[in-house]
């Protein structure tokens, strides 16, 4: 039987208790709080409800029944009237006759449905950093799962410990100190590396400073950043990534007009879109210009994993002396992005503040995720997936090469660089990059284009397309291929 919510009954009223009682449930009647034909509590429920005894109760229903609101079902139990009187017919249904003019909100945030992700079906879905879902070993995670639910940390369960889960944050401390050379770190776990973002984005900006970042980049990232009312300045590059001269040149001509340059957005191992490697050089350059003015760093390094001609270059934030770099990953592209999994390496005053905001959004973390995570990457799962879904991109990324080498023979693709890692190719086309990628949606394959990445639209040159392998499988790649580009 279903509660039902009705107004007290006190002792002290002077009418007699199964008439206060009918009274009540005839109001939740006639205010909709229950509706024609819908079941009431038993007798024996609702006495236990109102602390009161169950031959008051069906008093009361009894009364409801004599009057026309409710109806007894033998061995069923009390019913709203399906017909209710007649005098309540209008109460009942007060909202109708108000005007209907819908209410006008009012919003003060950007609420562009167009900043929207969603997934569509694709017959080929050439989404540059996409894993292959279907090579996640589901059977063995489920095994981590089900220790986490079955042995768990009952004291992580509560409230508390915005940062993470203990357990996970000790994980990947160890991993980034021994893959990606980063030591004397805070780790705070946040839900993907857009939460991140988000969270940095408030705490260190606002409307009267910048954020430099490449000229052509993760669109996603500048949303956060222009969400706390920053601007956002596109700084030239080149074949090699992001032009050091010309981010001093910004950084000078910002502080001019009055909105300094506050962060440095970069991605600099498998520059997004590009796919270069920003080099050692550059970096140093980079972060010199940075420490002279007094300006952070997020070092987005959303697909270190996967590198195929050599070890990578590590991270920025491997070599640090000034504290000013931010280190943001994420799972999304080991695992799968609906784990909804990433994390910040932060000076450690800077991973106080960041905790307290993350508070304000949620004052807990999903502890049984971050629990199996923690007891994969213990048990050294983590790194033996790592090495096979390596392995198997690194084979389509090849495979790529030798169909784009085919398509730029007959004419269709000008050039390539083969990328020494990553998810994605970088091409240039012979063509319109914004027409073919619209011709290719049409026959429900997706492809992004150049117009799509960059912070100045009118620097299009409309010539290059991202093309990601990871996500395809070799006969997937080929064929989808096929389509783009109509070969006979």
């Amino acid at each position: 039987m279903k509660t039902l919510n009705i107004k007290a009954v006190s002792d002290e009223q002077k009418q007699a208790k199964y008439l206060a009682i009918s009274q009540a449930i005839r109001e939740a009647i006639k205010c909709g709080q229950v509706i024609s034909s819908e079941q009431l509590p038993s007798a024996r429920q609702l006495a236990e409800q109102l602390k009161t005894n169950r031959h008051t109760i069906m008093a009361a229903y009894n009364e409801l029944i004599a009057q026309g609101w409710i109806t007894s079902k033998q061995r069923k139990g009390y019913f709203v009237a399906a017909d209710l009187p007649v005098n309540s017919s209008l109460r009942n249904k007060p909202m109708e006759t108000l005007p209907a003019q819908p209410f006008r909100w009012k919003f003060t945030k950007n609420t562009d449905p167009s900043t929207i992700q969603t997934t569509a079906s694709y017959r080929y879905n050439f989404a540059g950093g996409t894993p292959d879902i279907s090579l996640f070993p589901f059977h063995e995670f489920k095994s981590y799962v089900g220790d986490a639910f079955s042995r768990p940390n009952i004291n992580e369960l509560n409230y508390g410990n915005t940062a993470g889960y203990t357990p996970l944050i000790t994980q990947v401390t160890q991993y980034l100190r021994r893959a990606r050379s980063i030591t004397n770190r805070e780790i705070v776990i946040t839900n993907g590396s857009q939460e991140a973002l988000y969270i940095l984005s408030q705490i260190l900006l606002s409307p009267i400073l910048s954020v430099a970042t490449e000229a052509m980049g993760y669109a996603p990232a500048w949303r956060c950043f222009t969400s706390s009312g920053a601007s956002i300045i596109s700084i030239k590059q080149d074949q090699q990534g992001m032009i050091p001269e010309a981010l001093e040149q910004a950084i000078e001509r910002q502080i001019q007009i009055g909105q300094p340059i506050a962060l440095v957005y970069l991605t600099p191992l498998h520059q997004y879109p590009t796919t270069v490697t920003l080099p050692v050089s550059r970096r140093h350059a980079i972060y010199r210009i940075a420490s002279k003015h007094n300006i952070a760093i997020i070092e987005d390094d959303y697909d270190h994993e996967y590198h195929y001609r050599c070890q990578p270059l590590a991270p920025i934030a491997s070599d640090d002396p000034s504290g000013l770099v931010i280190y943001l990953s994420t799972f999304s592209k080991v695992m799968f992005p609906g784990v909804r999994i990433g994390f910040m390496a932060l000076d450690k005053t800077l991973s106080d503040a960041v905790v307290n905001y993350k508070t304000i959004i949620n004052h807990k973390v999903s502890v049984p995720m971050q629990d199996a995570i923690a007891r994969w990457m213990q048990a050294g799962a983590f790194e033996r997936y790592l090495r096979k879904a390596t392995k198997i991109y690194h084979q389509r990324r090849d495979f790529m090469v030798q169909q784009l080498t085919h398509y730029q023979q007959l004419g269709r693709v000008k050039s390539f660089t083969i990328p020494d890692g990553g998810m994605a190719m970088w091409v240039e086309l012979n063509e319109s990059a914004e027409l073919l990628a619209k011709t290719a949606l049409s026959d429900a394959i997706f492809i992004q284009q150049e117009g799509q990445f960059l912070v100045d639209k009118t620097q299009s040159k409309d010539r290059f397309i991202r093309l990601g392998f990871a996500g395809l499988s070799t006969q997937d790649i080929a064929s989808g291929l096929k389509c783009i580009f109509k070969a006979r």
